[in-house]
Parts: C-alpha cells; structure tokens; sequence
C-alpha cells in the first residue's frame, strides 16, 4: 500500500496508525534511513499490506504530538462539551487554540507547547481537558475529585499548543516546500536537524519575549535569531506571544500554570514579587506530583514571571520529565501518571 505523508507525521506515527513496527516501515523504505527520519509532507512511502485496525489516536506512549494532531481531536473535544476559541495565529498563519470547560468564577490557566522540542507538554494538556470533559459528561469521578462540582466552581482555559510552527520543524524538518527553509537553515548553521530547536519558526524564545525584565535577559543571550534562547528584538515582537498576552489581559485568572520540560520541578517565584500564597500552592502541587519546588530559576522574561510582576497574582511554571528534549514518546507515561494529579490539585488551590 502506498501512504503519502501529511503534516506533523513521523515514522513512529505512520507506524502506528498502520499497527505495525517504525523497522517494518523501514524495511518497506530504503530511502528512510532510520526511525528519527524526517518525513517531509508529499512523500511517497510503502505499507505492508496487512489486514489490521487503524486506531483514531494514540494516547499513550508511542508517537509524537502536533498541530496535527490537536485539530484531529477537537470534533470529540468539542461533543464534550469543550469550547474551541481561536485566540490568534503563528507566524506561519496556523491557529493557535484555546480550549475551555467549566462554569465558574474562578479562572484558571493552563499552557503549553512553549518551546518546539517539548511537545509532550502538548499531549499531555490535550488528553488532561479530554479526560476531564469526559468526566464531567459521565458524572463520574477522576481519582478522588468531584469533577462535576469542581467544574461548577472553576472555569479552566488551556492552550496547549503556543509554538506550532516549532513543533512541525522539530518533527519533519524543512523541504523545498517549507516557505522558511532558508532562514531556518541560516539560523541553525547549515545543519538540517532540529531536535535542539526551543525557538519559534523565526529564532524567537517565546518563554524570553516578556517585558518582565526582558532587558535583562535578552543581554546575556543570542543577539541574533537562534535555535533557543534568542529574546527577539524586543518584548513581545511574536505573534505566538502576543496570542497568549492579548489572552491574558481579556481574561481575570486566578493563577496561571505554564507546562515545559524537562526537570521535574515548579518554579513559583520571581524577584519576590509573588503573593504569599504562592508557597503553600506550590507545596499542593509538588505533593500532589513528587516534583521539587523551586522558588526562582534565576532568569527573567519569561510568562510565568509577567503575570506575577503584572497581576500580583501566583504563577508556576512546570517542568515535566527528565531527560534531554525532545523527551521521547515513551516519557509520556511518566509525565502522565506525574502530571494528572497535579492538574487536577491546580483546579482546587
């Protein structure tokens, strides 16, 4: 059989949507070089004819996650009960989402898919809200919460996908096709892998694009676009950032929980500036996911520092897994059964 590939696939996806090994696919393949081959939208590859089911979606541990991938979820996000906004666009024009559930005064909000090799944070939001509208629907339980009564009291906003354009290059590399092929190779050197891409499509940090001493950050960091830690030429000059501050300001958040990876701890603090609740928070969500609290990563402009300096309110970026990014699929069942609970605890601090 012959399969032509789409946006966002790899070969472990193609894979498994055809249930069968990344090596058969290989052997099928000559061209396809090894199981981290880029496979580029428009390529031609070869499927063993076998008689099997192809599931919907892979919620474990097996593929990777995209854009892709969070579209193909959000008809059944959207039957539960979810509500899909588009809050703006990356620069390569693709939406950037928010997802939203609950009936409360209380807001809450979570992000993630930050950076482009951390995409897991993605997956994991994605499935977390799936879960959650599920049980509400069901009026059944998760764990030891009353999903119905906390959703009664909170209203939870997640956008669990802030840098698509990153996460595509990550996974698929450029082709002739791709219309930033040549800045993308200038920025990175030359080189054509991006598994230590952090960036936005254009070499822009959006964790470093925030005016919360953005001038001193972007001093001791890449002057020029960059695979990671460039903060641009000023704060908030991306439009994936500027999605997520617009956001923000239309909206009264209690508390804001930014997602990354890796290194199995949350940051609470910045400069001082955290209300004193903040502790006791952190000290819930580090028992409710045995990650180590950290009151500040000694840097600056980041999300999680603005919304402290700008609302007074708490702020937690978590690290999620351990390891080297990109984390590989199999890391998922970590982060999830880490991660689940701390989700939930969020919704109740």
């Amino acid at each position: 059989m012959k399969h032509i590939i789409e946006k966002g696939e790899t070969v472990k996806k193609v894979a498994y949507l055809y249930q069968i090994r990344p090596f058969d696919l290989l052997l099928f393949n000559p061209h396809i070089y090894s199981e981290t081959a880029y496979l580029h939208p428009g390529m031609e590859v070869y499927i063993p004819n076998i008689d099997a089911v192809k599931p919907r979606h892979d919620w474990d541990n097996h593929t990777e996650f995209s854009q892709k991938d969070l579209e193909k979820w959000l008809p059944d996000l959207k039957k539960l009960g979810v509500n899909v906004e588009v809050i703006g666009h990356s620069v390569m024009k693709q939406p950037i989402y928010s997802l939203s559930i609950g009936t409360g005064k209380k807001k809450v909000f979570y992000s993630g898919g930050w950076h482009a090799n951390e995409w897991h944070t993605s997956k994991f939001l994605t499935r977390f809200i799936h879960e959650l509208a599920t049980c509400q629907k069901q009026h059944s339980p998760w764990l030891h919460f009353d999903v119905n009564k906390l959703l009664s009291e909170v209203t939870l906003y997640v956008v669990p996908l802030v840098n698509p354009d990153g996460v595509d290059l990550v996974l698929q590399g450029v082709y002739d096709q791709h219309p930033f092929q040549n800045d993308v190779l200038k920025i990175n050197k030359g080189m054509n892998r991006f598994e230590h891409w952090s960036s936005n499509i254009r070499g822009v940090d959006l964790n470093h694009q925030w005016p919360a001493g953005w001038e001193e950050e972007a001093k001791g960091s890449p002057q020029i676009p960059w695979p990671r830690h460039y903060s641009g030429s000023g704060p908030l000059t991306e439009p994936e950032a500027l999605a997520i501050y617009h956001f923000t300001l239309k909206h009264t958040f209690a508390y804001v929980l930014a997602f990354h990876s890796q290194g199995q701890v949350i940051y609470w603090g910045y400069r001082g500036l955290e209300p004193t609740s903040s502790k006791h928070m952190v000290e819930r969500l580090s028992l409710a996911s045995s990650y180590t609290p950290v009151h500040t990563a000694e840097s600056d402009g980041g999300y999680k520092d603005w919304f402290i300096q700008e609302t007074g309110r708490p702020g937690f970026t978590i690290e999620v897994g351990v390891g080297t990014n990109p984390l590989p699929p199999e890391s998922f069942s970590e982060i999830w059964s880490n991660n689940c609970l701390l989700a939930l605890e969020g919704l109740s601090l």
